[in-house]
């Protein structure tokens, strides 16, 4: 199964950086979003990481500009058309999700294999919202995409053992490193990471410690590279919330009950990093 062309849906952080590692690999990549400036953002974050790449000698201005100009901007679904293989990176919601994938599944043309860039939604049940769910598979990406070697591959119920080595095969290309997950809810990484994340915001909901010794024992002792609330912040605190709400329902289980705090910085608008506000203030 030959992928030339990827579309990439969804022109945020993790869109742009799945888009940009595609490029480079050789991939033609269309960009797509809702609106021309959404893409342009995405577009300018890809040159500026590029850029930084070539001042650092890991690459070349000519390799650069090469892998620039596979990017095509897209704000119409009609060019899934033209792709081999299409990745969403949309918002975390099911709905979203499967509407999406329902419209890609009418445009896509039938050989094309429909991933998702999911940290947590049932594979399964994206699939279901097409009348192809054996091509339909998961490919969780980590933040910050250009770095992060690890990419989860989830099966859905239906996927196709072709469809599975072909999708394995690409990861690959990209420099990445593959590792097959069953479809549960968090798959491997979030139902391992967002109960120590959502703890770390009880230990401080319920006074244990300040937020920079929490965050300290945990870099110091268990010798992470950040700690836990800091990652909330980068992560999306609104992102973490969604991903606990999705463990908790998928399980049943009150250990996956997100914190109370947790909810009240979300609807206070204290998003972490990118409203410059969370646990930790950004200017």
């Amino acid at each position: 199964m030959g992928v030339k062309t990827i579309m990439v849906i969804g022109a945020g952080q993790m869109g742009a950086g799945i888009a940009q590692v595609c490029a480079q690999a050789g991939y033609e990549v269309f960009l797509n979003d809702l609106k021309p400036e959404f893409v342009e953002r995405g577009l300018s974050g890809i040159k500026k990481n590029l850029n930084r790449n070539v001042d650092k000698g890991r690459m070349t201005a000519a390799q650069m500009e090469a892998a620039v100009s596979r990017i095509a901007a897209s704000t119409d679904l009609q060019d899934a058309g033209k792709a081999d293989l299409v990745i969403e990176a949309a918002v975390e919601n099911i709905d979203i999700k499967a509407k999406i994938f329902a419209q890609l599944d009418e445009i896509a043309p039938e050989h094309a294999i429909l991933a998702s860039n999911t940290s947590s939604l049932p594979i399964t049940e994206i699939a279901a919202a097409t009348k192809r769910p054996e091509k339909v598979i998961g490919m969780h990406f980590m933040n910050p995409v250009p770095v992060m070697k690890l990419v989860e591959i989830i099966r859905g119920l239906a996927t196709a053992e072709e469809v599975y080595q072909t999708i394995e095969e690409i990861t690959k290309t990209l420099d990445k490193v593959p590792v097959e997950v069953n479809d549960f809810p968090g798959f491997v990484s979030n139902r391992i990471l967002m109960p120590m994340i959502n703890e770390a915001i009880y230990t401080l909901y319920e006074g244990v410690a300040e937020k920079e010794a929490i965050d300290e024992v945990m870099k110091l002792g268990m010798n992470h590279p950040m700690g836990p609330l800091t990652l909330a912040d980068f992560i999306g605190l609104d992102t973490c919330l969604y991903i606990m709400e999705t463990l908790h329902e998928g399980f049943g289980d009150d250990k996956y009950r997100p914190c109370p705090l947790l909810r009240k910085y979300v609807k206070a608008g204290w998003l972490g990093k990118k409203s410059g506000r969370g646990f930790y203030t950004y200017e």
